[in-house]
């Protein structure tokens, strides 16, 4: 990065901080965000609510546009909601965290019911991360379990937007589909596909990233981004002081959730009087991302903290610190194994915020239920609990034998093929 860039990238830093809304952020103690895992060895525990001292804090904040001024994916009502219902315990039995609801609003799908056999269409925005690769398994094994009469049809865009509304076309107009299952590349682009899906008279279901659009009979996801990135950035001031240096780090620009968590972590960030000397696009790439905190190390000297907004290559980051002999920073991942598993063998001072994989199983159950006539939640939110020091153990020792990219929020232990058919690597 050229000094040019640098000096640029600090003084919008620099307006980001203060121009963000101020938040009330608690010490640490009291009630997890979300309500932390529980140590049972059991799939149901990783919904279960507890006391933590390591979990982010519990009280009501406020957001405001200042946090975001030239944001088109900030708002204030979605920003607030989620950060109150990390407090709010959810409906249904927490043994089927994917079949939880938060404060859900039913809507009629009788118009959609039909009988007999029945196919599934899924585009896909992409299968190209560990964290969709242990989705998409999953979702195929729900397929599975529901019986003999269901086709599943779905493609695969690979992360283009152009691809993807494409496939959208192709599914509506020639895949003879009973539903349709979109999971968009980004927000704004493939909003006019989704509305055009739903046009067309076939039920859509839009789950994992968002569309600027309520078409769709139901929008399937955890709690969202700004819940993300707050869990991280409170657990990393909560265990920093005022000036201290902290490094972000973030994977794609342009996705909502991805865009809220970062405008979540900021606010906290701002208020704490935190130094963050930057915030870097690392495309998701492990090779990337130890050069880019390399730099910042061999620049800055230290960096106390280090905050993601996904965890897949979280193992990258803290190999750049060993690397130059730095200290381990305080810092979140997320729910990948290879993560969990360095945080308790280097003893990190970690948490690891989830965005609920098994909302891949939640929106094939979903699709389910609006073929049958049922009601559904039109907008299904889950419960999105992060993984502290008091619960990674109990999670270390259900996936023991799964490899180093298996998310543990899969929701999936009780699917036909777990664990053959999940991603061993």
């Amino acid at each position: 990065m050229s000094n040019n860039s640098w000096d640029i990238k600090r003084a919008l830093l620099a307006l980001a901080a203060l121009a963000a809304c101020m938040f009330i952020v608690a010490g640490c103690g009291g009630d997890d965000d979300e309500s932390s895992t529980s140590t049972a060895d059991t799939t149901e525990s990783v919904a279960e609510p507890t006391e933590d001292p390591d979990a982010a804090s519990s009280d009501t904040v406020a957001c405001d546009q200042e946090l975001a001024p030239d944001s088109e994916f900030f708002d204030k009502e979605e920003c607030e909601s989620q950060l109150a219902q990390r407090n709010i315990e959810p409906e249904g039995d927490p043994a089927t965290p994917w079949l939880q609801m938060i404060e859900p609003e039913m809507v009629d799908t009788s118009e959609y019911k039909k009988d007999g056999d029945k196919k599934f269409c899924f585009s896909n925005a992409a299968n190209d991360n560990p964290w969709r690769n242990t989705g998409f398994t999953t979702m195929q094994a729900t397929i599975a379990s529901l019986g003999d009469g269901i086709e599943f049809e779905s493609t695969d865009a690979e992360g283009s937007d152009e691809k993807q509304i494409s496939d959208i076309e192709g599914l509506v107009n020639n895949g003879n589909c009973d539903i349709l299952i979109i999971s968009p590349a980004t927000t704004a682009t493939l909003t006019p596909a989704v509305e055009s899906a739903c046009d067309s008279g076939i039920p859509v279901v839009v789950f994992d990233r968002g569309v600027n659009t309520d078409c769709p009979v139901t929008f399937v996801t955890p709690i969202g981004g700004y819940a993300f990135g707050a869990d991280g950035a409170e657990f990393i001031v909560n265990n920093l002081e005022e000036g201290d240096k902290v490094l972000m780090l973030r994977i794609l620009p342009g996705v909502d959730v991805l865009e809220n968590r970062y405008e979540g972590a900021m606010a906290i960030f701002s208020d704490a009087g935190i130094d963050v000397v930057g915030a870097e696009q690392t495309g998701g790439d492990p090779a990337t991302t130890k050069e880019i905190v390399a730099d910042y190390l061999e620049r800055e000297g230290q960096i106390d903290g280090l905050w993601m907004d996904a965890g897949a290559t979280a193992v990258a980051a803290i190999e750049a610190f060993e690397d130059a002999g730095a200290e381990y920073p305080v810092m979140n991942g997320e729910d990948q194994m290879d993560f969990l598993r360095k945080w308790d063998e280097e003893g990190l001072t970690a948490i690891a915020p989830v965005f609920s994989n098994f909302q891949w199983r939640t929106v094939i159950l979903a699709a389910d239920m609006i073929l049958k006539g049922e009601e559904v939640p039109k907008k299904w939110v889950l419960p999105q609990n992060p993984i502290t020091q008091d619960t990674l153990q109990g999670v270390l020792d259900q996936y023991s034998e799964m490899g180093q990219l298996f998310y543990a929020t899969c929701g999936c232990d009780d699917l036909p093929g777990f664990p053959e058919d999940w991603p061993m690597l």
